[in-house]
């Protein structure tokens, strides 16, 4: 009886357990953690990548508005410019003939003539005002203050028939490199983009991998490129007029 005791009891102990092992029970729990981080992750890259997506669109779009604001603000300074070319070349003239007025009435009083001293400065006054720009008139006033002989000669005359053209210039300038660096940011938007594709073809084939450790490097190598394109993103400043509240703006 004792034999057939301790029999059993080895019987016993040699039967197999149907509890899996501890590595499998590890490796199950490690599937599922990986599982469920790929859809957290997916689920992310796929929102920051459309906003990517979305602000890249809009720094093109601006970028294109503010190029043709630019060539449409230059075609009006070289049309200021025109007319400042137009409105000097009449001063000119117009300056030419009160010269010619000036020597009369130097002779005239050289000559003791008070009538004709009067009548001339009469007729030079109402031709002036008739004739002559508000720039001509701010000259002369210079020119006989200063006792010269030409209006033309005060300090930056010639550049205040064109500082209109010139404002239209610079703000075109100034369009022109807005549009610019809006058109740099939206390419800078485009590669974050491209990284948040790297991410997501990374993410998607993960499941392929029927070995632990590689999926577990796979994940981890598409972690980091998310990161990184977090980090990138955030940095590139938002559209030229845009602020954090407009992302709530719909009906705008």
């Amino acid at each position: 009886m004792a034999k057939e005791a301790n029999q059993l009891e080895e019987n016993k102990a040699v039967k197999p357990s149907s509890a899996p092992p501890d590595n499998a029970i590890k490796n199950e729990k490690t599937l599922k953690w990986i599982e469920t981080t790929v859809a957290i992750l997916l689920g992310i890259t796929t929102l920051l990548s459309a906003a990517a997506t979305w602000i890249g669109s809009l720094h093109h779009g601006i970028q294109s508005i503010n190029f043709t604001k630019s060539n449409n603000m230059a075609a009006q300074g070289n049309s200021e410019y025109n007319m400042g070319m137009q409105l000097y070349l009449s001063d000119y003239m117009t300056w030419n003939v009160l010269k010619e007025y000036y020597y009369e009435l130097d002779a005239a009083k050289e000559n003791g003539n008070q009538e004709k001293v009067d009548q001339l400065n009469e007729r030079i006054k109402s031709f002036q005002v008739e004739s002559a720009s508000a720039i001509l008139s701010e000259g002369i006033q210079w020119m006989e203050k200063n006792n010269e002989d030409n209006p033309f000669k005060m300090p930056g005359m010639t550049e205040k028939y064109f500082e209109s053209a010139q404002a239209k210039v610079d703000e075109s300038q100034e369009l022109l490199e807005e549009g610019k660096r809006d058109n740099t940011k939206g390419d800078s938007y485009n590669l974050v983009t491209v990284i948040y594709s790297l991410t997501l073809f990374l993410l998607g084939i993960i499941g392929t991998f029927k070995n632990l450790p590689n999926r577990l490097v796979v994940l981890f190598i598409a972690f980091g490129f998310l990161v990184f394109a977090v980090i990138y993103m955030f940095t590139i400043p938002l559209p030229t007029g845009f602020e954090q509240m407009d992302f709530f703006n719909f009906g705008k």
